[in-house]
């Protein structure tokens, strides 16, 4: 065999050498990190989907969650408006007992005295907080941030004053003196029940509507990372046994050039001179 023969079998060996160790690489890359385009030489433009895809997963994620912690919140306002709610429906029977003519006025100072007790009940309904803000004193909106945008729900002030029944320095304005204080006290009241139980409707509705969201939120990372365990998933037992394959390619490369390096050094000692710097040094390595 000439050692023009020998020299083209050998660069032969390096090429092929050359391409079974980049096959290896690209499995072992593929197999450690689970996914077919571990960067964006495995493929530009379907890495750059995969990408996209998983922040789409993120930002999905991170939607759903904060429609349930805002949904939270708002429970934590719900059950304190319905006690105001329940408070408000027990004030105007304690009005209605005070509005019987058979009651003394013994018998309307100690109604007055459990009025009073029940407005102060709403005032502690009203300070409820969740992660330290204050719900019900009319300083409070959700901002519920989401992937489709944001939406806000508004409380409203479920204060004792806010709902009409204290003034401004806080004192009661339902008084139990006569029938016409007593007329106008339930005025007040039912005015205050219907703002309570608007209010109570208005956080109800705005937790379904979130619930409904959130709901959403979970199919669509579902369907999301579905999408992206189809195109980025990588097939370990078809990588292990590419890996297998091109072990056994490596090794027989390997051996060709080792072979062909020795019939050349048989026939000449300087037959390395005709081969090119990379493929010289590529060879000489292979037989340290």
């Amino acid at each position: 065999m000439s050692i023009n023969s020998i020299m083209s079998g050998v660069n032969h060996s390096l090429n092929t050498l050359n391409k079974v160790q980049s096959t290896h690489n690209s499995s072992i890359q593929k197999i450690a990190t689970g996914s077919n385009y571990p960067s964006a030489s495995y493929g530009p433009s379907d890495y750059a989907i995969v990408q996209r895809t998983y922040s789409n997963i993120g930002a999905v994620a991170q939607s759903n969650s904060n429609t349930q912690t805002a949904n939270s919140m708002l429970s934590t306002a719900a059950g304190a408006v319905n006690e105001t709610v329940n408070s408000l429906s027990s004030l105007r029977s304690t009005l209605l007992e005070a509005s019987n003519g058979t009651n003394g006025s013994t018998d309307l100072a100690a109604l007055q005295k459990s009025v009073d007790q029940t407005i102060a009940s709403i005032d502690d309904n009203a300070s409820v907080t969740y992660n330290g803000k204050k719900l019900l004193d009319g300083s409070q909106s959700i901002t519920v941030a989401g992937a489709d945008g944001y939406n806000t729900v508004s409380l409203g002030n479920m204060t004792s004053q806010g709902l009409g029944l204290t003034d401004s320095e806080g004192k009661s304005t339902i008084d139990l003196t006569d029938a016409s204080s007593i007329s106008a006290a339930l005025d007040k009241v039912d005015s205050a029940l219907n703002a309570a139980t608007d209010q109570a409707t208005n956080i109800g509705a705005a937790q379904q509507g979130l619930t409904y969201q959130s709901s959403n939120y979970t199919t669509q990372e579902e369907n999301l990372i579905a999408t992206a365990e189809t195109m980025d998933s990588a097939d370990i037992a078809k990588e292990s046994v590419n890996l297998a394959s091109s072990n056994t390619q490596e090794q027989a490369a390997l051996w060709a050039i080792k072979q062909g390096m020795q019939s050349l050094s048989q026939q000449s000692a300087g037959a390395l001179g005709g081969l090119n710097n990379h493929s010289r040094g590529a060879a000489v390595s292979m037989l340290m």
